[in-house]
């Protein structure tokens, strides 16, 4: 296992893999870690003028306040395409699927200069890369520890072992996995919101790194940071397992 890097990965698309990745890389520089984020794979990418960007590699590095150089913004970030779907049929569409050995190339790259990276996928596990290869399989070439996201909520059970037993299964190292609350929380089904971390802790024999509150747009960056940091206990170890 390689462990400079970690690999955000979720039990689902839209379950809060950005956020969670712009924390940790915000807090891990604050502890004077030279660790910078990867978006292998955007879809949904944004056009400003002439050119594509990554709205959620350049959420991580806002988070960060990172202004990398040219060449290097374009190792985090290398496939970039418009239309919000599957990295396999985006690429399709744009004739120029992801290729996992020029991801790997210029992660490698990105390590020459930095301490370390955080690698947030697109989509979930088994979201097909191109027509031959899945996320799973970009997972198992970079071979980083990896971190699950997931959903608090009702669904969250199965979906969370499911995505365990397949990181086992392809013998991923899991760090552990992290529930955040994307939606705004249902009073009535606080009682499961209260349950679910535990269950799948113990069946999915996990270390729960954290637990993230629903922020919404209201609350002040700076504000929304201090209480990610407070719902994230398994911040110092993750610190551990990129510095081993």
């Amino acid at each position: 296992m390689n462990n400079r890097g970690l690999f955000i990965t979720g039990t689902d698309t839209g379950v809060g893999k950005t956020l969670i990745t712009a924390g940790i890389v915000r807090w891990l520089r604050s502890q004077w870690i030279d660790v910078v984020p990867v978006k292998p794979v955007q879809t949904g990418a944004e056009k400003k003028g002439d050119i594509l960007v990554a709205p959620d590699l350049e959420f991580c590095l806002s988070a960060s306040g990172l202004q990398p150089g040219l060449d290097e913004k374009r190792w985090m970030s290398p496939y970039l395409y418009e239309p919000a779907c599957s990295p396999h049929l985006a690429g399709r569409i744009a004739g120029r699927y992801p290729d996992i050995s020029i991801i790997q190339k210029y992660i490698e790259l990105i390590l020459r200069r930095r301490q370390a990276v955080v690698v947030e996928g697109a989509g979930g596990i088994m979201v097909p890369l191109n027509e031959n290869e899945s996320m799973l399989d970009l997972m198992k070439a970079l071979n980083y520890p990896v971190v699950l996201v997931s959903r608090i909520g009702l669904g969250a059970v199965n979906h969370a072992l499911l995505s365990i037993n397949t990181l086992t299964a392809a013998g991923l190292g899991l760090a552990g996995i992290i529930f955040n609350q994307n939606l705004p929380p249902v009073t009535e089904n606080k009682y499961i919101e209260e349950d679910n971390p535990v269950i799948i802790s113990r069946f999915g024999k996990v270390r729960v790194l954290g637990n993230i509150d629903y922020f919404d747009n209201t609350i002040p960056l700076e504000e929304m940071w201090r209480r990610f940091e407070q719902s994230m206990p398994g911040l110092e170890y993750l610190k551990e397992v990129v510095k081993r």
